[in-house]
């Protein structure tokens, strides 16, 4: 029979090696990961302990060196483990009895009497963890000076944003749900807020979305039937903005099973839209669009507060691939827009090369951007995009980087 809770130990640890280990994000192994774990809350706390692991695995990598004579590989299986009882004690409170009752079985057949060895040793000192995670070499290297102020923000998970179906509803919604407002049509909740359950999730009044991530759609503004191409659309959160907005909505995804999921969210909020499950650098549209918002595949660096793996699974190869795609499906879009058209282009990355380096190989001037539909104090550049990151909002919980544009048509008179 299991040890309580072990099971759950058993799968952060197989999550932490496909993470580090196979390049796979923490949302596509923790389902297979969690296969035999029973409870929900258990499943929950997997995830949890994968992720503080790599929220904080530079600092945890150094309390368990500053206790081994010889630095363990970093692939080390004791090493991995260590780093989860270390995250229990640092982070969760868990004492350190219930600790290792629950770490050293991981170790089974393998060196727990050096792991018992060094986790005393640090419960003994009272090792602590800084204010803010240390971000890996590589990390550091590529953001810079923002890296620093970005680190604070990176602390703690971040709390929970809805994006509402009506914005006129925004201060009933604050009040019915306890939570606080930034702008209007988005109301922010603590974490840990089960959604199934919360006032108005089955009545479709709102649906999750980060504050960052409803940016691209408001730069549209009101849709008055025109159409508009929600490209790379799934699993849906700005087709249900634009269709609420008053947009006639083409939605298109390659992806056939996170299509489904914006079905259900359509049918949910009571919204419509047309729905294609296409490869958009293949598809080709029988009529041109007044607007194309492209939410475009890319790196996620930016949504680091909630998916702590791109930290470590990110790196000059993944952002070359990325910048790639990203640059033929703005090439390809572009030609879709009627001639007054606008395509807002935006991305989840704190890269430069899938951002503002996709701006700037276009030659285009982008189009400015409207203070009223963004959070104070969150203004757009001087060239005209918007740039959020991490610490933006800090006050608040921060909020996704995100580089988002709005670019003219190739045919209008102000491209070029």
């Amino acid at each position: 029979m299991d040890i309580p809770g072990l099971p759950a130990r058993r799968a952060a640890l197989t999550m932490l090696d496909a993470v580090l280990r196979r390049g796979e994000t923490l949302d596509q192994c923790a389902g297979a990961a969690s296969r035999r774990v029973r409870s929900a809350a258990d499943k929950a706390l997997a995830l949890a302990i994968a992720s503080e692991v790599l929220r904080w695995k530079v600092d945890l990598d150094g309390l368990i060196d500053s206790a081994t004579k010889r630095n363990l590989p970093d692939d080390a299986k004791a090493r991995m483990v260590l780093a989860i009882m270390l995250a229990q004690w640092l982070r969760f409170d868990t004492p350190p009895h219930a600790v290792i009752a629950t770490g050293l079985p991981l170790l089974a057949g393998g060196p727990r009497r050096l792991a018992h060895g060094v986790f005393s040793a640090l419960t003994k000192r009272a090792v602590s963890l800084p204010d803010a995670p240390t971000l890996p070499e590589p990390v550091a290297a590529r953001w810079g000076e923002r890296g620093k102020a970005i680190r604070a923000a990176l602390a703690n998970p971040p709390p929970l944003d809805l994006t509402l179906r009506d914005a006129g509803e925004t201060d009933d919604w604050a009040a019915r749900l306890g939570g606080v407002s930034l702008m209007p049509g988005h109301i922010r909740l603590a974490r840990g807020s089960a959604v199934e359950t919360l006032d108005g999730f089955a009545d479709g009044a709102w649906w999750v979305q980060d504050i960052a991530a409803s940016l691209p759609a408001r730069m549209l503004g009101a849709g008055q039937g025109r159409r508009v191409l929600d490209l790379c659309a799934a699993p849906g959160g700005k087709t249900l903005q634009l269709a609420a907005a008053g947009w006639d909505v083409t939605a298109l995804d390659i992806s056939g099973r996170r299509m489904e999921r914006l079905g259900q969210n359509l049918a949910r909020t009571g919204l419509d839209a047309e729905m294609i499950v296409a490869n958009a650098l293949e598809w080709q549209p029988d009529a041109p669009f007044d607007a194309i918002l492209l939410d475009a595949p890319c790196t996620a660096t930016g949504t680091c507060r909630r998916h702590p793996d791109v930290l470590h699974r990110i790196g000059p190869r993944q952002i070359e691939e990325m910048a790639a795609l990203q640059a033929a499906l703005l090439d390809r879009a572009l030609g879709w827009l009627t001639p007054q058209g606008r395509l807002v282009y935006a991305v989840c990355s704190l890269e430069r090369e899938e951002g503002e380096d996709q701006i700037a190989r276009l030659g285009v001037t982008a189009l400015p951007v409207a203070q009223d539909c963004l959070p104070a104090p969150v203004a757009p550049s001087p060239q005209g995009w918007l740039r959020t990151d991490p610490a933006m909002l800090a006050e608040h919980g921060g909020m996704d980087g995100f580089l988002i544009a709005c670019l003219p048509s190739p045919a209008s008179a102000g491209a070029g």
